[in-house]
């Protein structure tokens, strides 16, 4: 059995071994699960998706961006967090365009096909999170990945502050910030 390490199965894995790739999907599976469960209990609105779905779409996500470099396994965490992000990102737009009479013709209908719909609510309010956090992102980058690892990512301060280069006290001024902003930008819309 390979190393325990992400980077080196996901370096094995782009030179060809596919074994490789089996071993890291065992690896991160559950903290992955684990995570996507984690946010999935947090949002009323999107219990009708399954974790088993959005982890699945999230590793298809990752393991098809073979661009990206991880340097360890704190890095590939914000990485998951940040394309289960997307993953919810684009759910909820196709959710919000077939309830409308759009659709997304000729895109890729594996992502979360077999996963029940989001109510209208949520996608709005889950959209609504989403352009927020690209506002903040322009006026603090950091303040916008502490919200993305910290409640899409379901790190804790210690991981976050390890994956930003921060002291965990850092962390937990900027989660309150940037959920003190959030709270004054979403309530306003």
């Amino acid at each position: 059995m390979a190393s325990q390490d992400p980077v080196r199965l996901l370096t094995e894995w782009r030179r060809g071994n596919r074994a490789a790739l089996d071993e890291l999907f065992l690896l991160v599976y559950n903290d992955l699960r684990r995570r996507a469960r984690a946010y999935l209990r947090s949002q009323p609105g999107a219990r009708t998706l399954t974790t088993t779905a959005l982890v699945h779409e999230t590793y298809l996500k990752l393991i098809g961006a073979k661009t990206l470099t991880w340097k360890d396994r704190a890095h590939f965490m914000a990485l998951a967090a940040q394309a289960m992000r997307h993953v919810l990102i684009s759910y909820a737009r196709r959710n919000r365009a077939a309830k409308r009479g759009g659709g997304a013709a000729g895109t890729a209908k594996l992502e979360l096909e077999a996963a029940p719909i989001l109510t209208d609510f949520a996608a709005d309010q889950f959209l609504a999170l989403n352009q927020a956090l690209e506002q903040l992102g322009i006026l603090n980058e950091r303040l916008s990945r502490t919200v993305e690892l910290r409640f899409f990512g379901g790190m804790t301060v210690e991981e976050t502050a390890e994956v930003l280069g921060v002291a965990p006290s850092t962390v937990k001024l900027d989660w309150q910030k940037a959920r003190a902003w959030l709270y004054r930008e979403l309530g306003a819309a």
